[in-house]
């Protein structure tokens, strides 16, 4: 029994739930969002070290042993999960006390934040198949109110076709859930996994995989289901959307690989082929629609798109290097695309729109936040010695070495056009001369407080960029011994089965 396993879950939820408490200060919010999410990170790094030194580690919730009980596992691939969730969390809660306007926060911003970081912890702690679908529903209800907050035309027409992919990606989770449990007579993952083995339909069970890999490729908006995610992310708040952007499509890719890994891994010559196909094109057209677009925050939501076929392509590989790149990719996705969205929001601030032809000049009259821009945007092109060129070569490394020509030349084009999109948005808002009509800075009102509160976060988020690119060996070891464990799965089994039998004893 390991407590610690639940403090992710229950620290935002306490937090939340303060929040709701303390619903007419506005001062205690702020606080509490800051504070909770400070808790949070450093609970999630102590939880990382222990996995790390003790191996994975298992709460048994109740006392009741798996699988008969819900359990909370911790391994690698989960507890560096929960320490990116704590660190986003934490750059959007710093950044929202200036990037948030009072009428948003009385409309109840930080206890949906809250909810929404317990939903994702949730997600990736739970050992039980049931229970990943209610922390799904959970951040979706988060998601959903967060996104439509402030009730604005643009905002609901997105809303509308988030949550109508969402809810029959929901649907049809359930479903696969359904014929899983028919199947096994189980919830619990690791015990799912074991008598799988046993089943001699493999035809059905190459059925129930392709519902997961549905469901779930809607979750990470990988094609052909991902034209939701550029209707919607560009709506809402920017610190939404930051967050939105870090985790929660992350959620639907870790999902895949822990499906993909520990449960369904008997048809790869067939599940992995389409993944790999889901891949490429998912990297593709992601980039393409980035390419044609020229408002700020449309052109990162169809980044997103590109950057999770990258990540989809480590899982489709399937080898132990392709499974770390796709680990360190997610590492560094996770942090340089939250920072960018970050960004976005500085320049609405100082410009007072997201239309890249309406900016200008920025370079000249803000030089740092040009070089903050670079950082991110230079690391999600891939250029080195930046975090993304180290991410993009081991998953393209892994491609050549499973001599993959064809996904290998689509990853390095992939790579070429996101370099394009983020030229554009230096050259049309921080290279060109202000347009004619002259700044027009967001009212203060919207966007109370001293601008140094969102710059801080953007700055932490950078240095973290530049240390992963120039001293990546410690993340590169977290990522190989996340992919050692999800390819032997008879650790992650061993783990939650055999800690049940000890509560017997």
């Amino acid at each position: 029994m390991t407590p610690v396993v639940a403090l992710p879950i229950l620290i935002p939820l306490l937090a939340g739930a303060l929040s709701l408490a303390l619903w007419r200060s506005r001062l205690a919010q702020r606080s509490l969002s800051v504070l909770g999410t400070v808790i949070l990170t450093w609970v999630s790094v102590d939880l990382l070290l222990i996995t790390w030194s003790d191996g994975i580690q298992v709460m048994h919730m109740g006392s009741w042993p798996a699988p008969f009980g819900i359990v909370l596992v911790s391994d690698m691939l989960g507890a560096i999960m929960v320490v990116l969730t704590g660190i986003i969390g934490l750059a959007t809660a710093v950044y929202s006390l200036s990037g948030v306007s009072r009428r948003h926060e009385h409309y109840g911003y930080y206890p949906l934040m809250h909810l929404l970081l317990a939903g994702v912890n949730g997600a990736f702690l739970t050992g039980d198949i049931f229970n990943l679908y209610v922390w799904f529903e959970v951040m979706l209800v988060a998601s959903f109110a967060l996104l439509i907050l402030g009730g604005e035309r643009a905002q609901m027409e997105g809303a509308i076709k988030y949550v109508t992919l969402n809810l029959l990606s929901s649907a049809l989770f359930l479903t696969g859930i359904g014929l899983l449990y028919g199947l096994t007579g189980t919830l619990n993952m690791a015990d799912i996994a074991v008598k799988l083995g046993g089943v001699e339909d493999t035809g059905l069970i190459t059925v129930i995989a392709m519902l997961f890999m549905v469901a779930f490729g809607i979750k990470a908006s990988a094609f052909p289901f991902f034209f939701w995610l550029p209707a919607s992310y560009h709506t809402p708040l920017v610190a939404v959307s930051a967050l939105f952007a870090g985790l929660l499509t992350k959620v639907g890719v870790y999902a895949l690989f822990r499906v993909f890994t520990l449960i369904f891994d008997q048809e790869t010559g067939y599940t992995h082929t389409i993944l790999l196909w889901m891949a490429a094109l998912t990297m593709l057209t992601g980039v393409l629609g980035a390419a044609a677009q020229f408002e700020f925050r449309r052109i990162l939501s169809f980044h997103i798109i590109s950057q999770i076929g990258y990540m989809i392509l480590g899982l489709a590989l399937f080898t132990p290097l392709a499974i770390i790149g796709g680990v360190f990719y997610l590492m560094h996705h996770i942090i340089v695309k939250a920072n960018l969205f970050l960004i976005s929001g500085v320049v609405y601030r100082l410009k007072g729109t997201h239309e890249l032809k309406k900016i200008g000049g920025l370079y000249r009259s803000h030089p740092w936040l040009g070089v903050l821009f670079l950082v991110p945007a230079l690391s999600l092109a891939g250029l080195p010695p930046l975090s993304g060129f180290f991410a993009k070569f081991i998953l393209i490394r892994a491609g050549v070495e499973e001599q993959m020509w064809w996904v290998v030349a689509v990853a390095l084009v992939v790579g070429l056009l996101t370099l394009y999109s983020m030229i554009k948005i230096w050259a049309e808002a921080f290279w060109k001369a202000q347009p004619e009509g002259g700044e027009r800075p967001v009212d203060p009102d919207s966007m109370p407080g001293p601008l140094w509160p969102m710059v801080l976060p953007i700055v932490m988020l950078a240095l973290m960029t530049l240390f992963i690119g120039l001293w990546g060996q410690p993340i590169y070891l977290l990522a190989e011994r996340a992919a050692t464990e999800m390819l032997d799965s008879s650790r992650y089994i061993e783990a939650v089965l055999s800690s049940a039998q000890g509560l017997h004893r």
